[in-house]
């Protein structure tokens, strides 16, 4: 099942194949932060920012042009 990454119910980045590949991207865009509670003092634990989340979703349809065209893209709100 394909996963997407999402921001306020729309899709950002292309379909990839496992969730770990839209963790990593993400995470190449600076979307991930890693957070920790006084509980959890051993290793902070990853999320993303704001209201962005990795979903399942449909693939993508064959690409057409540059594959190497873009990934995420954040929406103009999330740009400062």
């Amino acid at each position: 099942m394909p996963y997407a990454l999402f921001c306020q119910d729309a899709k950002i980045s292309k379909a990839y194949k496992t969730e770990a590949e839209v963790w990593k991207k993400a995470a190449e865009n600076g979307l991930v932060v890693d957070v920790s509670s006084d509980e959890e003092k051993q290793t902070p634990r990853r999320m993303l920012d704001n209201d962005y989340e990795i979903r399942p979703c449909a693939e993508d349809p064959p690409e057409k042009s540059d594959p190497k065209a873009t990934d995420i893209v954040l929406p103009k709100s999330a740009v400062s």
